[in-house]
């Protein structure tokens, strides 16, 4: 059961001090955020510490877990796509599957919509959650996860019907990325919502991951857009510029010319590994990658303003 969080603490800590914390070898991690906010900083912080043998669960497994199995971080994938974001391969992931090389990857493929119920039924404790789309698909040849129990309750004609179900997934730790967040860990996102708020209630311990800290009464003012609450998570991390090369909507847009790179650069192992010695391993943390990729490229992925029109939420007179 996870561990009661002091809700009036302050949980700021250095991405170098979460992830010694949290992550240890051997340890399944969840790395969630969907096409924006994806925690790459929080993922080069893994490979940098060294971490080994882990299990990397995240729905659409794009650059950074490339990246960390080129490290020799991840022994497991459990995911729902596998794929350079629609600008082409994973040359490193496509080794591992493939060829087995340098080393086999273990792989568990579930759909989309199967991975969201695996969250679901791990934020809410449950045994397994049923689906009924992979009807007629062949996933469950190839997914030892997802099996079929007999419904508890008769169909309309009377039949016992069996549905496909598939089992919970309980990450040691999820790291997430977000707009802003209090210092008690109040998190808010906009924009694209993926599955972040059961993926964080589904772990043992969560990290969050911010573009900025504010104040209580920033929060305060705009409750709805806190998705993941401060009881639900262990610490914040302040990292401006961590989701690149994906954006953060109102922060900076997504570098897609280093997407189309990518597929290059991974289909070549050395080339790779040259990549993480500059880029990962040859930074002290992301303020360093941030600042070595200068001022002038990040002007270049500048946004402009797009408000959201305030609202009453009302008060007692």
């Amino acid at each position: 059961m996870r561990r009661t969080v002091d809700r009036t603490a302050g949980k700021v800590m250095s991405m170098r001090e979460a992830v010694a914390a949290f992550v240890h070898d051997g340890d399944t991690v969840s790395l969630e955020g969907f096409t924006h906010l994806i925690p790459t900083a929080a993922g080069h912080e893994i490979i940098r510490q060294g971490r080994r043998d882990l299990t990397v669960v995240r729905m659409t497994a794009d650059i950074v877990v490339d990246q960390m199995l080129a490290a020799g971080c991840v022994t497991r994938l459990v995911s729902s796509f596998v794929g350079n974001s629609s600008a082409g391969s994973l040359g490193e992931l496509r080794r591992r599957i493939e060829h087995a090389d340098p080393e086999p990857l273990a792989f568990e493929e579930y759909s989309h919509y199967g991975m969201i119920c695996r969250y679901l039924a791990g934020s809410q404790r449950l045994p397994f959650y049923p689906l009924r789309s992979y009807a007629g698909s062949d996933l469950p040849s190839v997914s030892a996860g997802i099996r079929k129990v007999a419904s508890p309750y008769p169909a309309a004609d009377g039949s016992t019907e069996q549905i496909y179900v598939v089992p919970p997934v309980n990450p040691d730790v999820t790291i997430i990325h977000a707009q802003r967040a209090d210092r008690r860990g109040n998190t808010q996102i906009w924009g694209l919502t993926g599955i972040q708020a059961e993926a964080v209630y589904a772990a043992e311990k969560a990290v969050v991951v911010v573009e900025e800290l504010v104040a209580d009464e920033v929060v305060r003012a705009d409750p709805n857009r806190t998705l993941v609450p401060a009881h639900a998570v262990d610490a914040v991390v302040l990292c401006p510029r961590g989701a690149h090369p994906s954006f953060a909507q109102g922060y900076y847009d997504r570098d897609n010319a280093f997407y189309r790179s990518w597929s290059a650069i991974s289909k070549d192992p050395v080339r790779l590994r040259e990549w993480l010695a500059e880029w990962v391993y040859g930074t002290a943390d992301h303020a360093e990658y941030v600042a070595r990729l200068g001022e002038e490229f990040w002007a270049g992925l500048a946004v402009g303003e797009a408000l959201s029109e305030p609202v009453n939420y009302g008060r007692r007179l």
